[in-house]
């Protein structure tokens, strides 16, 4: 049995999960180790700004979610002092129960041990490419949200919104509350969908509340919504550098609307490259449609002393992060021989399995658009890392037998640039499920690599970093 002093404890990600597994390792003695991206915890939904645009209220920046997110920031600013916080540092690569770091600012890196590790990396945008989706101008969901929250601009004068998911009506929402011409929402989805859904996500009345107060208000203030749609093209002058429109397919109708920005994307997907380097065990979840590390209900993955908590496990929400991250610490404290409240992580599990059944709800009214692959022209850029189109990606299965997205890798060059596969992966998967006729879950998934994101060639030691 690991004893007190044995134990060191890393938490890799400060949003609401990590903040709450913090706070319950430190209320149970432990000083923990919390490694953050940002310069401020709060992940990407509280996202907090930087000290010059703090006259931002908490209401301006989160609106409905406020409170949650005064919580939060609140909870980890009492842990000042009992914990050892990284922030502006990135986790590139893990082993031997080690983790590399870079601070992000001096370029430095340092090496943190650690005895157990709580993985709590969060989401990022899920993409997949239309044409003149490189053009400047052109900005994810979650891209357009920091732009707003963090920097405290908008990506556009006249922003038209693409795509499908929650994430989708609430930053238009934000941005319509900032002052900023929402030209239009388009949603892949159709209504058919939504309504279909409806019982399944009234099992979280509140949360379904929210999310109709989002459209009811945008359509209150002339804010054009169309559901059902198929994008077809952004529309820009390569030249002078940027989106001058957007096209799109709504029924038989083509139609064209002139905007200077757009931000789109379909819903969110898990960062689970370091659970990857970890060697983490993963299994393909159809609700995500995607390849996710296997965790049990307390958060435990398949790896001794690796927990899993919040989305980058699989996307269940801000709320279900604080729990998952609360649990993961109690799974960490109880496996090391510390005395934890059982009923407590009861009630934390049987929070989390209810949201099941409100998370296939959102999954049946936001599909992924099933038939984006077909429709993919051969010209159209998957990996702009590499300016891999699907065509390459098409040719390759046919004239290379890659079924696999390893082999297609290697054959194509797909997913060897700066982002790994990060953002282009999804796509790619897409394209040759559907080149080759299998099912997505057969392709497989891009294997993790180290470094996880971009890092300079030469990277200069930390003071004191351990070997």
């Amino acid at each position: 049995m690991t004893t007190a002093s044995e134990i060191r404890p890393a938490i890799v990600g400060a949003g609401p999960a990590g903040v709450r597994a913090a706070q319950t390792l430190v209320a149970h003695g432990l000083r923990a180790v919390v490694i953050d991206e940002a310069s401020r915890a709060g992940g990407q939904i509280y996202r907090r700004p930087p000290a010059s645009l703090a006259q931002r209220t908490a209401r301006t920046l989160y609106g409905f979610e406020s409170k949650r997110a005064d919580a939060v920031h609140a909870a980890f600013d009492a842990l000042r002092g009992r914990i050892d916080h990284h922030p502006d540092s990135l986790v590139w690569n893990a082993q031997d129960h080690k983790l590399d770091v870079m601070h992000n600012p001096t370029c430095s890196t340092r090496r943190v041990p650690y005895s157990h590790l709580i993985v709590a990396t969060g989401a990022t945008d899920r993409v997949l490419p239309v044409p003149g989706w490189t053009l400047p101008g052109v900005y994810t969901l979650g891209g357009a949200q920091v732009a707003l929250k963090f920097q405290g601009c908008a990506i556009g004068r006249r922003v038209v919104f693409m795509g499908t998911g929650p994430l989708l009506y609430l930053v238009a929402y934000q941005y319509a509350k900032a002052g900023v011409e929402v030209a239009a929402v388009l949603d892949t989805a159709r209504l058919a969908d939504q309504i279909a859904a409806t019982p399944a996500m009234l099992t979280q009345p509140a949360v379904f509340a929210k999310g109709v107060y989002y459209v009811g208000w945008l359509r209150a203030h002339g804010v054009a919504l169309h559901s059902g749609v198929r994008p077809l093209r952004v529309l820009g002058d390569e030249a002078q550098g940027r989106v001058t429109g957007v096209t799109w397919q709504d029924g038989n109708e083509e139609r064209t609307l002139a905007c200077d920005a757009i931000s789109f994307g379909y819903a969110l997907r898990s960062e689970t490259q370091l659970a990857d380097l970890l060697g983490c065990r993963f299994d393909y979840a159809p609700m995500h449609r995607a390849h996710l590390p296997v965790r049990d209900a307390a958060g435990r993955s398949s790896v001794e002393g690796v927990y899993l908590a919040g989305d980058g496990a699989g996307i269940m929400g801000a709320d279900a992060a604080e729990w998952a991250g609360e649990r993961a610490a109690l799974a960490l404290l109880a496996d090391s021989g510390v005395a934890v409240d059982t009923a407590r992580a009861a009630e934390l599990e049987r929070k989390l399995g209810k949201l099941a059944g409100f998370r296939q709800g959102l999954e049946r009214a936001f599909p992924v658009p099933q038939d984006w692959a077909a429709h993919a022209s051969d010209d159209l850029v998957i990996c702009r890392c590499e300016n891999i189109t699907a065509g390459t990606l098409r040719q390759t299965v046919a004239t290379n037998g890659a079924d696999e997205m390893n082999r297609l890798k290697a054959l194509s060059r797909v997913g060897m640039g700066r982002c790994q596969g990060r953002m282009c992966g999804v796509a790619a998967a897409e394209i040759l499920a559907h080149a080759t006729g299998q099912p997505l879950q057969q392709v497989g998934r891009l294997r993790g690599q180290a470094p996880i994101k971009p890092i300079p060639i030469m990277l200069v030691p930390a003071e004191g970093a351990g070997a």
